[in-house]
């Protein structure tokens, strides 16, 4: 793979209805082609090494990625918060919008990564703003936590799940089936929920590139809906 250039990464400051600020970081490569928010869940932040390990290799693909907290320090401290989709998801809502004022990344499509209950965040954004959105990935996320929201999604969403991870597999496919936007499951056989397993996150890695690349550079193509490897 050819090496791409990178801008240094930048700490950025989010406010939040004037009230808290985020801290994340972006990066931003030469001749980006899209941008990656992504939406962590269950008590994690910008520093979750596997998300961090991810966004590295999204970056050698041209994709820009923004790694955010959504929660403040005292905000995590709340176990209440870290399971409170909608008031995840209205984060991740603030981050969009923010970011779309930034002149640096404006002017590229726009994708969710989400992550266990920062994926059901993701798809609840998604359904809010069809329009700004062109894909989600979630890995290992609970989308069926988004279930009121999941017959409204318009965007094409990417569902990474391990193959030992079988609760978290039944729940996609259950959910799954509500979703009327183009959608696919990958199961990444011998992996568990956190994908720590020898060469399954680089699975996820890849399948997150392609269904983003696909999606941001040829924005009209007709995405296959069903279930993956």
């Amino acid at each position: 793979m050819k090496a791409v250039h990178l801008s240094p990464c930048l700490e950025v400051k989010i406010p939040i209805n004037g009230k808290v600020e985020l801290t994340g970081e972006l990066t931003i490569p030469e001749h980006a082609v899209g941008l990656v928010i992504f939406a962590h869940g269950s008590g994690s932040s910008r520093k979750s090494p596997r998300n961090r390990w991810v966004a590295e290799v999204l970056n050698q693909y041209r994709l820009a990625t923004l790694l955010t907290d959504l929660l403040t320090d005292e905000e995590a401290a709340n176990k209440q918060n870290i399971y409170d989709v909608e008031f995840l998801s209205g984060r991740v809502e603030q981050i969009v919008y923010w970011s779309k004022q930034r002149t640096d990344v404006n002017s590229l499509p726009l994708g969710l990564f989400g992550a266990s209950t920062g994926a059901a965040a993701a798809i609840i954004t998604a359904a809010k703003n069809p329009d700004l959105l062109s894909g989600v990935v979630s890995r290992g996320g609970r989308i069926d936590l988004a279930h009121e929201f999941l017959n409204k999604l318009r965007t094409p969403v990417l569902a990474i799940v391990g193959g030992k991870d079988e609760l978290v597999v039944k729940l996609n496919r259950e959910a799954l089936f509500k979703v009327l936007a183009p959608h696919r499951l990958v199961i990444i056989p011998g992996a568990t929920h956190l994908f720590e397993e020898a060469g399954c996150l680089e699975h996820v890695a890849e399948y997150s590139c392609d269904w983003f690349i696909d999606l941001f550079t040829v924005p009209k193509r007709t995405q296959g809906v069903g279930f993956g490897r």
